[in-house]
């Protein structure tokens, strides 16, 4: 659902910002001429301006830094020091230092701002001849509720939008893409009415931790016994025929299937005490939870294929 939540709203901000935005359009979509960058600049500003009154969702923008000069949304733009290219005559004179000139922008704002910076976001002028990219950033919050339908307490997003019109190339294309980077974190809080019990699933999840630790000091004790024993053949066969053993030989004693066991045994403790966490809402690491529990599920797939083998019906 993680996933599936910020997809979702990745495609939602694309539809709501970008101007005649098509779904699949990523790499075609790009403007032509100054006046449509210009139209598709001003209409995300517009867009993230009426977010309250338009969209379906429910978002909250993310105010800037009381006391500092950041604003809600930053319009900024990129372009060389200096730049001048004549293709007529073949020449040009460019200075690759880059210079950002942004433009802060914040929605209904209760404080007049002062008249040295009460500029509209209309008058933002940009510099064609020399300019590298426009970007559009700003930040907003959103909860995923659809969770409560797992009987979990909901997650709470911020979302980091970046809208970049890109014009490295000066081709005369300018490409156009939205970013969303989502950070999760805990609600403030949180209040579900009737929410039900998770004695069970939390039960179930201590019920395998047991199981697996289990498995693993007894994997761990059957390694450890075959390593002993292997020390100590190796003493009885250099003191009786005056010889080493071979690794080969060696390796005799150990078994790689208690060795897969332990990792697998370690994994999944590792990645359910991190599921307990995530449910519980005291960190929410998705991505490496999910590792853990998919490579100790492959790794015992992997030993019950071991098993098979016991089976003449099997062993083919």
């Amino acid at each position: 659902m993680v996933v599936t939540f910020k997809e979702e709203n990745t495609i939602a901000f694309k539809h709501l910002f970008l101007k005649d935005y098509v779904d699949g359009a990523d790499d075609s979509y790009a403007v032509y001429t100054q006046r449509d960058l210009y139209d598709r600049m001003f209409y995300a500003v517009e867009k993230y301006l009426a977010i309250p009154n338009e969209t379906i969702g429910r978002y909250a923008y993310v105010r800037g830094e009381s006391g500092g000069n950041q604003s809600s949304l930053m319009l900024c733009q990129q372009y060389y020091r200096k730049g001048r290219i004549d293709p007529a005559n073949d020449t040009f004179n460019i200075d690759p230092k880059i210079v950002t000139d942004c433009l802060g922008v914040d929605p209904e704002d209760p404080q007049p701002l002062p008249p040295e910076l009460d500029r509209s976001y209309k008058n933002f002028t940009l510099k064609f001849h020399k300019l590298i990219n426009v970007t559009i950033q700003f930040k907003l919050k959103a909860i995923n509720i659809q969770t409560i339908i797992n009987n979990e307490i909901p997650d709470c997003y911020t979302f980091t939008i970046t809208i970049t019109f890109d014009n490295k190339a000066h081709s005369g294309r300018v490409k156009i893409h939205l970013n969303n980077r989502a950070d999760i974190k805990e609600c403030k809080d949180p209040s579900v009415f009737g929410r039900g019990d998770n004695s069970f699933r939390l039960f179930f999840d201590v019920v395998v931790i047991l199981v697996c630790s289990l498995s693993f000091i007894l994997c761990a004790r059957s390694i450890i016994r075959g390593l002993m024993l292997q020390h100590e053949f190796s003493r009885f066969f250099q003191r009786r025929y005056n010889q080493n053993v071979c690794l080969s030989d060696r390796m005799e004693f150990l078994n790689g299937w208690y060795i897969l066991l332990v990792i697998s045994d370690v994994l999944t403790v590792l990645g359910t005490i991190m599921k307990i966490g995530i449910e519980s809402k005291n960190f929410a690491s998705y991505d490496v939870c999910s590792i853990l529990l998919g490579t100790s599920t492959l790794l015992v797939w992997v030993g019950v294929i071991r098993y098979l083998t016991f089976f003449q019906k099997y062993n083919v």
